[in-house]
């Protein structure tokens, strides 16, 4: 073990929060083990709204609800109108022009990753040059 006069201040208090923790779990292992049973678990608060502020969260609901399902009496044009479609005319002139744009568009070429035959020649023949000098030094690896 360390000379506890050597240690650093940070950890020092590294230690001393460990020790803290052991102490913890100690106690709580010593109160199950003595017929408390209960481990203490934090309890969080849940926030809790006034019933004036729920009312009126539930009114703005109520008055949202026909606009989205477009039921019952609504304010917007939108929604009086009915859903938006597109007719066959414009579906078919956007079709029309989707295939104009990608018969222009051409695929990309793969490029070829693999070395012409004299790279790969100079590469066989450094590889060759450098085992002859490692072979005439005496030596079985590079």
């Amino acid at each position: 073990m360390t000379n506890i006069t050597e240690l650093t201040t940070r950890q020092l208090h590294r230690i001393l929060a460990i020790k803290e923790q052991i102490e913890t779990l100690q106690s709580h292992i010593e109160s199950i083990v003595a017929g408390g049973g209960d481990i203490p678990i934090p309890f969080k608060a849940k926030r809790r709204r006034s019933a004036a502020v729920r009312a009126r969260m539930a009114a703005a609901a109520r008055a949202r609800w026909p606009k989205i399902k477009g039921t019952g009496a609504t304010t917007s044009k939108a929604a009086k109108k009915g859903k938006r479609r597109l007719s066959a005319a414009g579906r078919a002139a956007i079709i029309a022009v989707t295939k104009a744009r990608w018969a222009r568009v051409k695929p990309a070429k793969k490029k070829d990753r693999r070395s012409s035959p004299a790279v790969r020649a100079k590469l066989a023949a450094a590889a060759r040059a450098r085992w002859a000098k490692v072979k005439a030094e005496g030596r079985k690896t590079l």
